[in-house]
C-alpha cells in the first residue's frame, strides 16, 4: 500500500478510537451534574453516592479519551502537511480555541471537582461539574466548527494557492455546524443514557444496591427517552441540508444512480460499483422525495448525475465515493437508533407499570444495548468522513493533494502499527478498570477512594 492509503487508514484507526469516548464524556459529564444537583438541592445521600459511582466511571473514560485525543493533532503536521498549508489558517483557529479555553476550562475544573469534595461548599462543589459538562461541549463546538469547514467551506478566500480566513463568524454559522453540533451532542446524551440504563440494569438483575440503581436507571430512561428522539429529529433536518450542500453523499447513502422525482428509500441493496448500478434494491416508493423535501414528490438528483455536474465544475475525475460503505453504514446509524427509540419506550412503559424489574429479558436487552450508541457514533461518521471523498475539504482540495509527500510508505507503517498496540492496550486497561468498578457498584464510595481511582487511573493511562 502507498503512503496515501497508510495515511488514511492510521487517521480512520485513531480518531475511530478516540470517538469511542468523546460522546459518552459529553452526556455522561451532564448527567453527573444533574445527580450531584439533586443531591445538593435533596439532601439525599444515595445521591451523593450515585455522583461519585457514576463519576468514577466519568473519570476513566475522560482520561482515556485525554490519551488517545492528543494524538490527533500530529496527524495534520506530520501525514498531511499539505492540507495544513493549504487550510491551517482556518483550521487552526477553532483548534486552537479548543484547547486554549474550552479544554483548559473543563482539565481545571475537573481537577477542582476531584479533590474539592471536603474543600468547597456543596453548591460550589456542584458548580465546578456543571463548568466542566459545560466546557466539554463547549469543546465539542471548536472541533465541530472546524470539521464543519471541511465539509461546507464558508468565510475563506483563496490567495496565492491557501485558503485564507476572511470571515471568522461565517465560520461559526457555518450552516453545517448548525445541524452537526446539536446532532453529535444529543448523540452523546443517548450514549450516556444507555450506559447509565444498561449497567443499572446489569444490578438490577443481580438484585445489588437495587434502590441506588433504580433512581440511576430513572435518571438514565429520562435522559434516554429525550435524547433519542431528538437526535432522530436532528439528523432528518441535517439530512435535508446535506441534499443540497453535499448531494452526491445523500445519492451516495441511498445508492440513488439515476435521479428520480419522486424518488424511493431503499431499506437494503447490493450495489455494483463497477457498473453503476444495484443488482438488488428492497425500496419503498415516495419515501425518499418525502425525507429530502417533507413532500411526496420532489426530485432527487443521482449519483450519475451529480458525477456529470462535478466533472463539468471540478474537471475531469472520480467523485463517487464508496457507494456500498456509505450505504450500509448509514443504515447502520439508523437502525441502531430506531431500535434505541423502541427499546426506551418499551422500558418506559414497564418502568411506569412497576414491571420492569420482573422482565429480566428487557433488563438483558438494555445490558447488551449499551454498545449500540457506539455503533450509531462511529457508524454515522464514517458515513459523514467516507461520504465526501474524494474531498478532503469538499470542492476545494482533494484527498491525494493533501498527503506530506515527505513521508514515506514505511514510515506512516511503523507508526501505525505502533499506535495500533498501543491503543490496544489503553482499551484492555479501559475496559479492566470499567469492569472492575461497576462490578464493585457503590460500595463504600468517598471522596478519597474517589482520588485513589483517579491515581488508578493515571498509572495505566
Amino acid at each position: 500500500m502507498d503512503a496515501l492509503i497508510l495515511a488514511r487508514l492510521q487517521f480512520a484507526v485513531t480518531s475511530s478510537y478516540h470517538f469511542l469516548f468523546v460522546p459518552l464524556t459529553l452526556g455522561l459529564s451532564v448527567l453527573v451534574a444533574v445527580m450531584e444537583t439533586i443531591y445538593v438541592r435533596t439532601g439525599n445521600e444515595t445521591y451523593k453516592k450515585m455522583t461519585l459511582f457514576w463519576g468514577k466511571l466519568f473519570l476513566i473514560n475522560f482520561a482515556m479519551g485525554v490519551v488517545t485525543g492528543i494524538v490527533q493533532e500530529f496527524h495534520f503536521g506530520m501525514n498531511w502537511s499539505e492540507y495544513s498549508r493549504f487550510v491551517g489558517d482556518i483550521f487552526g483557529a477553532p483548534l486552537a480555541v479548543e484547547a486554549l479555553a474550552a479544554f483548559f476550562l473543563e482539565s481545571t475544573f475537573l481537577g477542582i471537582w476531584i479533590f474539592g469534595w471536603d474543600k468547597l461548599s456543596p453548591k460550589m462543589h456542584a458548580a465546578t461539574i456543571w463548568l466542566v459538562a459545560i466546557a466539554s461541549n463547549f469543546s465539542a463546538f471548536w472541533i465541530l466548527v472546524a470539521n464543519s469547514f471541511m465539509q461546507e467551506p464558508v468565510g475563506y478566500v483563496i490567495r496565492n494557492g491557501r485558503a485564507e480566513m476572511n470571515d471568522f463568524l461565517a465560520l461559526l454559522t457555518n450552516p453545517h455546524v448548525l445541524y452537526q453540533f446539536p446532532h453529535t451532542v444529543l448523540a452523546g446524551f443517548t450514549t450516556a443514557a444507555f450506559f447509565v440504563m444498561g449497567i443499572s440494569a446489569y444490578h438490577l438483575l443481580r438484585k445489588n444496591y437495587s434502590d441506588f440503581f433504580r433512581r440511576s436507571f430513572q435518571i438514565g430512561l429520562t435522559m434516554g427517552i429525550i435524547s433519542t428522539f431528538l437526535v432522530i429529529g436532528v439528523g432528518h433536518f441535517q439530512g435535508q441540508h446535506l441534499v443540497n450542500s453535499q448531494p452526491m453523499k445523500m445519492a451516495a447513502a441511498e445508492a440513488l444512480w439515476e435521479s428520480a422525482d419522486p424518488a424511493p428509500l431503499s431499506l437494503a441493496a447490493l450495489v455494483d460499483q463497477k457498473h453503476q448500478t444495484n443488482s438488488l434494491e428492497i425500496q419503498i416508493p415516495l419515501l425518499g422525495s418525502f425525507l429530502s423535501y417533507n413532500s411526496f414528490s420532489g426530485e432527487v438528483k443521482g449519483i450519475k448525475d451529480i458525477q456529470a455536474r462535478y466533472q463539468n465544475v471540478y474537471g475531469p475525475g472520480d467523485y463517487i465515493p464508496p457507494v456500498a460503505a456509505v450505504f450500509w453504514s448509514f443504515r447502520l446509524m439508523v437502525g441502531a437508533g430506531f431500535w434505541m427509540i423502541l427499546i426506551t419506550l418499551y422500558s418506559l412503559y414497564l418502568w411506569q407499570k412497576g414491571q420492569l424489574e420482573a422482565r429480566p429479558r428487557v433488563l438483558k436487552a438494555l445490558l447488551w444495548s449499551i454498545p449500540l450508541p457506539y455503533i450509531a457514533n462511529t457508524s454515522g461518521w464514517f458515513m459523514a468522513e467516507v461520504g465526501r471523498q474524494p474531498w478532503i475539504v469538499q470542492g476545494l482540495q482533494r484527498v491525494n493533494e493533501a498527503v506530506s509527500p515527505s513521508v514515506s510508505a514505511g514510515a506512516v507503517f511503523t507508526t501505525m502499527l505502533a499506535f495500533t498496540l498501543i491503543y490496544g492496550l489503553l482499551a484492555m486497561a479501559d475496559i479492566y478498570l470499567l469492569t472492575k468498578f461497576i462490578k464493585q457498584g457503590p460500595g463504600a464510595i468517598s471522596g478519597e477512594s474517589f482520588q485513589e481511582t483517579k491515581k488508578e487511573v493515571s498509572l495505566w493511562s
